[in-house]
């Protein structure tokens, strides 16, 4: 048998990047934190580790980005009894609770491309795809960050990156108790309201939301998902 020639562009066309997939259910916001920063910083020893995305759900708790404002909570940080991280993501005061899916890339943008703008442009476009699938329309809004539906915001998104590899990520309400959102003024955006996509489909399943996601990450980013 005759070996088939390889050609040029078949030496130089790059290999596409593993993404491993953790699909974990509810996870303290704690445990979740610290697994991030382990899995950055063996990234950052080894760059050529294959990237990750955890998917996930927590229990009630507020957090607030590395430069938060405290002025956009409704309640005494120092005397309150609510669960509050303040932490090295970007972006103002938030809230984490179940029914909302929580996605944690760990990604090397050295093999993607070295731009904040677009990967966050990336994500929203990852969570504006899975709204695609339901038959709902996501929106960007000019100048801010996260996914609009109808004007209400269903997805929000904070990030850090160092040394161009990931962590933290994006937040979508799924089917979320909102009421916890009451408390703070959702990443300092006073004249919107917060949504979820149980609003428009009432029998959405946080499972099936799941795999819609998983699926629309590596389409995205144009990656091979390992689960």
């Amino acid at each position: 048998m005759i070996a088939s020639k390889q050609t040029f562009s078949d030496l130089t066309q790059p290999q596409q990047r593993r993404l491993l997939l953790y699909n974990q259910g509810l996870v303290s916001y704690q445990s979740a934190l610290d697994w991030q920063r382990v899995l950055l910083q063996e990234r950052v020893k080894n760059p050529s580790l294959d990237d990750v995305l955890i998917l996930l759900e927590h229990s009630p708790v507020y957090t607030l980005g590395q430069g938060a404002s405290l002025e956009f909570l409704k309640f005494d940080i120092d005397k309150t009894t609510f669960n509050v991280h303040r932490v090295e993501r970007g972006g103002e005061v938030t809230y984490h609770c179940p029914g909302q899916l929580v996605g944690y890339p760990i990604l090397n943008l050295q093999y993607y491309f070295k731009d904040l703008h677009w990967y966050l442009r990336q994500l929203e476009e990852v969570l504006i795809r899975v709204l695609a699938v339901y038959g709902l329309k996501g929106d960007r809004l000019p100048g801010l960050t996260g996914v609009w539906l109808e004007g209400r915001k269903v997805a929000a998104i904070g990030i850090k990156v160092s040394r161009w590899i990931t962590m933290h990520g994006f937040a979508l309400n799924v089917c979320p108790d909102l009421t916890g959102f009451e408390q703070i003024v959702p990443c300092g955006i006073s004249d919107k309201t917060v949504g979820s996509l149980a609003q428009w489909i009432p029998e959405i399943n946080i499972d099936d939301v799941r795999s819609k996601v998983a699926l629309a990450f590596a389409s995205v980013f144009d990656v091979d998902l390992v689960e």
